[in-house]
């Protein structure tokens, strides 16, 4: 189901993991890795494809929630201030919202963008993860150096820790495991509670 108004979203009580980024993070490809699909999300070379929020339902227990990205992308100011008001809504207003997934480039360094909108899901109490995208371009001591300064600048900012993070490549299938394990514990215990 794709739409732009939260209140048209799925009304089912089932857990809902979202997935967001900067517009060039990879996000389709990654979640095309994820669910093994090659088209669910619409890869594409022109940055902010996404537009909607886009739900996935996954083995009838959950939904996998694409958003569009923030920052750059190739829309009129108008369109992207029309995203960040439904994304606000969404992540405001969406109660089976159990995590969120926050997207960032391992190559580049910590980006204020990210910084300041994963700051904003601190603040309002919204539970995420980073994911790390990209990490087959980097050698395995290179990957270690750009986490451990993402991490050391979350704390020596506004964090008391840094949250959980998965390094992932969506070309070499890196971190699906551990993604697709994190999404069925949650999922595990949420079912738990419900009986």
């Amino acid at each position: 189901m794709s739409n732009s108004n939260v209140e048209k979203c799925p009304n089912e009580k089932i857990p809902e993991y979202a997935f967001i980024g900067r517009s060039n993070v990879g996000k389709s490809s990654l979640i095309n890795m994820l669910t093994d699909r090659k088209s669910l999300a619409k890869t594409s070379g022109r940055p902010g494809k996404t537009q909607l929020i886009n739900h996935f339902k996954i083995n009838e227990n959950w939904f996998l929630v694409d958003l569009p990205g923030y920052g750059y992308a190739r829309v009129s100011k108008k369109d992207k201030k029309t995203f960040q008001k439904y994304i606000t809504n969404y992540f405001e207003q969406r109660t089976q919202l159990v995590c969120s997934f926050v997207l960032v480039d391992i190559r580049h360094e910590p980006q204020k963008i990210d910084m300041e909108f994963m700051e904003w899901m601190g603040e309002n109490g919204i539970p995420f993860c980073i994911i790390f995208t990209k990490a087959d371009k980097l050698k395995p001591a290179v990957i270690e150096n750009k986490v451990d300064t993402y991490v050391k600048t979350m704390v020596q900012g506004v964090w008391e820790e840094a949250p959980r993070y998965f390094i992932t490549s969506s070309s070499k299938k890196m971190g699906r495991d551990a993604l697709l394990q994190f999404i069925d514990e949650i999922n595990t215990d949420f079912f738990k509670e419900k009986k």
